[in-house]
């Protein structure tokens, strides 16, 4: 073989081995699991339109973990103001479940969400912790969402309260998520109805209307900052505190968070 040859079949060689080495690093496959976790700092913690931080602000933050078959848990905690229930000051959620992607537009969410208080302050010796199951379909920018309570529904039974127990007590919320077409602003709508098993007195309708806008920060992204306004009709003489605080009434939300 002349050295010219030789030079090109060398030079044929050391592409062919280069581009198996590059398809072998690209075909490498991606991981199945997905972690996150996430910060952020409210002027209150509201739940289902109910004021838990009295707007005396909230620290609130997670983790996160996906499959890809759909499994997901996470563990989420915040702060809660200590008059608004039974004196807890932290709120721990434990949730779970399964996620299915049927179409782009199409997919279901069925889940789990135990709400764990770890101060373990009762009212009359009935704890706040509560068990929901849930399940969500989403299409496009709407979901639909139904959680069901399998224990009372935050101590609330014949003990604390007089009635009977609590335990099938339910919400459902249609949400519409929707990411504006200017300023990179996303635009949240919600409607909601608690419902509370042999308490009637104690259901309601809550709405919220608010803007958000992810943005980075130097090379740092993942934050986003935005403003709620929630109202509800909840009864003012069910949802107040000992010192009088309406805690269903208008409220206004700012936060600042950040997604890792």
């Amino acid at each position: 073989m002349n050295k010219t040859k030789y030079l090109l079949l060398a030079g044929l060689l050391g592409t062919a081995l280069t581009a198996s080495a590059e398809d072998a690093q690209v075909a490498e496959p991606a991981s199945a699991h997905s972690f996150s976790s996430n910060i952020g700092l409210f002027s209150d913690y509201v739940f289902r339109g109910i004021s838990y931080g009295r707007e005396r602000g909230a620290v609130q933050g997670g983790f996160d973990y996906a499959h890809d078959s759909g499994i997901y848990l996470g563990l989420w905690a915040t702060s809660v103001h200590q008059d608004t229930l039974y004196g807890n000051t932290v709120e721990l959620d434990i949730y779970g479940g399964y996620f299915h992607q049927f179409t782009d537009d199409l997919s279901l969410d069925v889940g789990f969400l135990q709400f764990y208080y770890p101060n373990n302050k009762k009212l009359v010796g009935q704890s706040a912790n509560t068990t929901e199951v849930s399940a969500a379909l989403t299409y496009k920018y709407l979901t639909l969402k139904h959680s069901y309570a399998l224990t009372d529904f935050f101590g609330i039974n014949t003990k604390s309260a007089g009635d009977g127990d609590s335990k099938g007590s339910g919400y459902t919320e249609l949400n519409f998520n929707y990411p504006l077409p200017f300023q990179g602003l996303n635009l949240a709508l919600h409607a909601g109805h608690q419902t509370v098993k042999h308490y009637s007195v104690a259901n309601y309708t809550d709405f919220l209307i608010g803007v958000s806008k992810d943005f980075s920060i130097a090379n740092s992204d993942g934050w986003n900052a935005g403003i709620n306004y929630t109202t509800t009709d909840a009864d003012d003489d069910w949802y107040v505190t000992a010192d009088g605080y309406e805690t269903g009434d208008d409220k206004v939300i700012v936060y600042l968070k950040r997604t890792f």
